[in-house]
């Protein structure tokens, strides 16, 4: 994998998953680090000055109004990161570390927080160390940054407190530091502030959320095809005529060309295309494209907000163009809890539609001639019934997660910080609902194969393909047999993207947001 080169200006997204998930390099370059130094020198002309300067000289939050002496500056940064590394709970997971630690690092390299080159260099050098720091999940309110998170990655890069080892368990920062032959930084005037005052960790799992909603709602499009075919659903409302022309919202029209690609060429559906059974299909199956596509409209809006994020330099103080260093509130995490929040009911909305379609897929008085539950021998089988079971209490669990955090808002620091985003909380609730959403499209492709398998008719290329990949791994329509291996396999199939990159061999699929992240 290509190394990624931290210029700020020209972070992408798709960067920011391959540093994340996949671990690839990241690299700076002289230019960088010589805007970091100038900066620098900026703030370091502040700190000889009698008059207080938030961040450099004084207390922080409601203990702003004391004015630091010299002596004791070296002591305030460390003081900060210890006291506000007071997160609680499991540790997120190491993609969302890596990810909150890159884009961090990205805002330090913008020159607008004041920090040493060194310190800069320390957290790319513990990123590509594959060093993740444990942060606890709960301890950010969404403003004022990410402050607990974050001040557990800085305390790493101080050479205390803890990270995670290859297995996944705590040992000592100090150890795996000095393993990786890294020296801890000693932290100068603001520099402990700069740490650990961004949206970084909100950021961070709104790009990755992005990769991975962009992957299910396509998914989403191919299950929806493959209930029309199994439920002898009919194509013609999926013609582009029906969208562009008379309802342009661009992301119903993608979803109904997949849609259509995925259902051409079934014999299926063409075996009762002319047939009368059925004068309009039920909502859940026509009106696929107008709910994935909604969805799709949603991402793009989400993916236009982590773009503005990319190019920020959230960070209180900044340091200006005229070596000034301003207060502001641009660590509130609004935009992005706003959005995290919005992606939670997407989420939902998606979940909830596909399981519909695996309901009329259980029911004989609905799925046209199929046996009920998709049973082998109803009454001694029980078929999918209680697959259906859990898909519908993971869609119930995705509407609970549907809530949003960003409503919420509970002041802190002594009335200083009387309005929180909370948008930490949507991120963390997001990725549990985008959880949710791959296992209930796991149940719903189960299900619609075995429909497709238990008819006679040749299926379209698209579930053809699908029906190759997942017999692999499990069996076909038979006797009743220990289901939940199979779920599992389905949603992993789903989550890794596999079932996209086998459908896009037999036919072409759009996509609302770049490919690659």
């Amino acid at each position: 994998m290509n190394p990624v080169v931290l210029n700020p200006e020209t972070l992408s997204p798709e960067d920011v998953v391959a540093v994340a998930r996949h671990h690839a390099r990241v690299e700076l370059d002289a230019e960088t680090l010589g805007r970091v130094a100038e900066s620098r020198r900026a703030v370091e002309s502040l700190a000889g000055r009698e008059r207080p300067v938030y961040g450099v000289s004084t207390g922080f939050g409601a203990l702003a109004q004391r004015h630091i002496p010299h002596s004791l500056r070296a002591q305030l940064q460390k003081s900060l990161v210890r006291s506000h590394a007071a997160g609680i709970g499991e540790p997120v997971e190491p993609e969302v570390v890596r990810a909150l630690m890159l884009l961090r690092a990205r805002t330090l390299a913008t020159g607008r927080t004041g920090v040493r080159p060194e310190v800069l260099s320390t957290y790319v050098d513990i990123l590509n160390a594959g060093i993740t720091p444990l942060v606890p999940e709960y301890g950010s309110l969404g403003c004022s940054g990410d402050l607990a998170p974050l001040a557990a990655c800085a305390l790493v890069a101080m050479g205390e407190g803890e990270v995670l080892d290859s297995e996944g368990n705590p040992a000592p920062a100090a150890e795996a530091l000095t393993e990786a032959g890294i020296a801890p930084v000693e932290l100068a005037e603001k520099e402990g502030l700069a740490l650990i005052n961004g949206t970084d960790g909100m950021l961070g799992m709104l790009v990755l959320a992005l990769h991975d909603l962009e992957n299910l709602l396509t998914t989403a499009d191919i299950s929806a095809a493959m209930s029309v075919e199994a439920l002898h659903g009919t194509d013609r409302v999926f013609l582009p005529e029906l969208f562009e022309p008379l309802r342009p919202h661009p992301g119903q029209t993608l979803s109904a060309a997949n849609t259509l690609s995925a259902l051409e060429d079934s014999a299926i559906v063409a075996s009762h295309r002319d047939s009368t059974h059925l004068v309009q299909d039920a909502y859940s199956l026509r009106c696929a494209p107008q709910v994935t596509g909604a969805a799709r409209d949603a991402a793009e809006h989400a993916y236009r907000v982590a773009s503005r994020e990319l190019r920020a330099a959230v960070d209180n103080p900044v340091v200006l163009d005229s070596g000034e260093v301003s207060s502001n509130g641009n660590f509130h995490g609004a935009p992005l809890a706003h959005t995290l929040d919005f992606l939670a009911i997407v989420a939902a909305d998606v979940a909830s539609i596909a399981e519909r379609r695996t309901d009329r897929l259980m029911d004989t008085s609905r799925n046209q001639g199929l046996p009920p539950f998709l049973a082998d021998d109803p009454g001694v089988d029980s078929g999918l019934m209680i697959a259906h079971y859990t898909q519908a209490a993971l869609v119930s669990e995705a509407k609970r997660l549907a809530a949003p955090a960003s409503v919420d808002s509970i002041p802190s620091s002594a009335m200083q910080e009387d309005h929180v985003s909370m948008g930490w909380s949507a991120a963390r609730k997001l990725r549990r609902s985008l959880d949710n959403l791959a296992a209930v499209l796991g149940v719903e492709v189960s299900a619609a194969a075995r429909g497709i398998d238990l008819r006679s008719l040749a299926p379209a290329p698209a579930a053809q393909a699908v029906l190759d990949l997942i017999r692999k791994q499990i069996p076909g329509p038979g006797p009743d047999r220990f289901l939940a291996p199979e779920l599992a396999d389905a949603k992993s199939l789903i989550a890794s993207g596999d079932l996209v990159r086998a459908v896009e061999n037999a036919v072409e699929l759009g996509h609302t947001i770049p490919r690659r992240l």
